[in-house]
């Protein structure tokens, strides 16, 4: 009788822990754990996620992790979960510990990293919920390239206060108001406590929404998985066919994630997130993602493709809809397909269950007129978000301008060291329409961490002044920042980057309809000051931030902190 043959490595590394005399010790701690001669057969898949009470964002994905390890168990696997950090852009903006968002990123992918590759496991089905979550969970699962899907926990519900829809930018633009005058701290009161009415993350087309449409266009996730609210019990569905997902990609040997992630479905990404005014951090992420699969994809690449793409989606904060309401129509696929129809994205690439995707957008419904429009209907001919270039920013700086009323700005620069120095000057009103607020020393290596500016930018928006003022920084912004904020400067200002350099009153000019941001400097004016410029003193940082900043990489990069792809060794163990 002909001997069943053992799975080979590539569809199997837990060998490397499972089988063998030496590996004895390494089955007596699994039994330990539960496993039995059966299970010690099959293929382990680790199951992570962010859950955690530290923000809503998290807080709903346990269940949804659970109900994938049903998913890997029909599948004739074994489930192995474990969790990760998250910090909550909610709670650390505009103050130190917003240094730690972006640098949390790194930490969880390596994290997953660690668990993965030291367990030796065969798959993985990962869950992330906040802002820089989603980026970190997408680059683990490119770096390692095992069999895996990653799922988004989903939104929150909107809310209503005061008679109105309510979000949580409803709340930090409220800020703006009271200081102002122009609203009450008992309004404001009522917003805090009524607008965000349930678990998930934020609802408009915000950082954790845009990079959820980045993986469903990479291929890394389920297609129209996206946009369900959190609290909608058929995300436990979609959690349990991810794990089953999973186990057939084992047994099919792809496609693998670095097989998805590739120029055109990275192109695929970018395109959604121009076509939805997405969040200007998917130019920090999507890079970054393409990094973990050796890709030299930067912003140069990312601006190519947002000058390009039609604006077809009217999703908040500069358009009027929400998550929810791109959900109820046909959610991301519905962008895509209006993309694919007129040519702005490839529809050769692959989707998670490896049929391409043009095959796959046929079976979801044309563009609905409202939330998404056809590409011949766009609300503006190119993407919600443009790469600015010019003598102040050679490397590129972001502008969201989906639901901009002026493309172009010209004013005095109003320079400030740091983030805490601005807000204190918008709180106190004590700024100049017309000005040009520049913030420097933010960047990912001078900041430490590349802090983003919301609370600056919702404060200028809620007093009135969103396009009244520009503002300037080599630091990041939310998702959910509107108004003429440029961020991403680049070079940085640690880096000797022109924004260094900038001195108050200087005149700056902004078109952004032509792609250009200027210092009105004459140039021996700028050689002049560059040969006095010293770079700031660096601070003795300690811990994690410490070594950020020895290794992060510019913002053009993706701010990445390691060399790139590489194929890890599983060394197997004879019997």
């Amino acid at each position: 009788m002909t001997q069943p043959q053992k799975p080979s490595l590539h569809k199997h590394r837990s060998r490397a822990v499972t089988e063998g005399v030496a590996r004895a010790p390494h089955r007596a701690f699994l039994r330990a754990t539960g496993f039995d001669d059966a299970a010690l057969e099959k293929s382990i898949v680790g199951i992570v996620s962010t859950q955690g009470e530290n923000t809503p964002c998290s807080m709903g994905l346990a269940p949804q992790a659970d109900r994938a390890r049903l998913g890997v168990a029909a599948g004739g696997g074994v489930p192995v979960t474990f969790t990760t950090v998250s910090v909550s852009d909610g709670t650390s903006m505009n103050h130190a510990g917003m240094r730690m968002s972006l640098v949390s990123r790194e930490v969880i992918a390596d994290s997953v990293e660690v668990a993965v590759r030291g367990h030796a496991y065969d798959g993985l089905v990962a869950f992330a919920g906040c802002d820089k979550t989603l980026p970190a969970m997408m680059m683990a699962i490119v770096r390692l390239n095992v069999p895996a899907v990653f799922v988004f926990g989903g939104a929150t519900m909107p809310g209503r206060a005061l008679g109105a829809q309510a979000t949580i930018l409803t709340a930090i633009e409220s800020v703006g108001a009271v200081q102002t005058g122009a609203m009450s701290r008992e309004n404001l009161q009522t917003i805090e406590r009524t607008c965000t009415p349930t678990a998930g993350s934020c609802p408009g087309q915000f950082t954790a929404n845009t990079m959820a449409m980045v993986g469903e266009a990479l291929g890394l996730s389920p297609l129209g998985s996206s946009m369900m609210p959190a609290v909608y019990s058929e995300r436990l569905a979609i959690a349990q066919r991810a794990g089953e997902r999973v186990m057939r990609t084992i047994a099919e040997g792809g496609p693998l994630p670095r097989d998805l992630v590739n120029r055109k479905s990275l192109e695929n990404a970018c395109a959604a997130v121009a076509a939805t005014g997405g969040s200007t951090n998917a130019a920090l992420h999507i890079p970054a993602i393409a990094h973990e699969a050796g890709i030299d994809f930067t912003l140069d690449d990312v601006a190519t493709v947002f000058q390009r793409t039609p604006l077809i989606a009217d999703l908040q904060p500069g358009g009027k809809y929400l998550a929810l309401d791109l959900h109820e129509v046909g959610g991301v696929p519905m962008v895509l397909k209006a993309l694919l129809q007129s040519g702005h994205i490839h529809g050769d690439v692959l989707t998670l269950e490896g049929e391409r995707l043009s095959d796959a957008l046929a079976r979801w419904p044309d563009a609905d007129g409202t939330v998404v429009r056809a590409s011949a209907q766009a609300i503006q001919p190119t993407g919600g978000v443009t790469v600015l270039r010019g003598n102040l920013c050679p490397d590129g700086a972001l502008l969201k301008v989906a639901g901009l009323r002026s493309l172009q700005f010209t004013g005095p620069a109003r320079v400030f060291e740091s983030e805490g120095d601005c807000m204190r000057t918008v709180a106190e009103r004590t700024y100049q329409p017309g000005e040009v607020l520049v913030i420097r020393n933010e960047g990912p290596q001078g900041g430490p961490g590349m802090r983003e500016m919301l609370s600056v930018t919702a404060a200028l928006y809620g007093q009135g002044m969103g396009e009244a003022v520009a503002l300037l920084t080599d630091g990041r912004f939310s998702g959910a920042t509107r108004g003429l904020c440029i961020g991403y400067a680049g070079p940085e200002a640690a880096l000797g980057g022109p924004i260094a350099l900038v001195q108050d009153g200087d005149t700056i000019r902004i078109d952004a309809a032509a792609g250009l941001i200027e210092l009105v400097v004459d140039a021996s004016v700028l050689a002049a000051r560059r040969a006095r410029w010293t770079p700031p003193a660096p601070s003795r940082l300690g811990g994690v931030l410490e070594k950020y900043a020895l290794v992060v990489r510019p913002a053009r990069l993706g701010a990445v902190t390691h060399s790139g792809a590489v194929e890890w060794p599983y060394e197997t163990q004879e019997p």
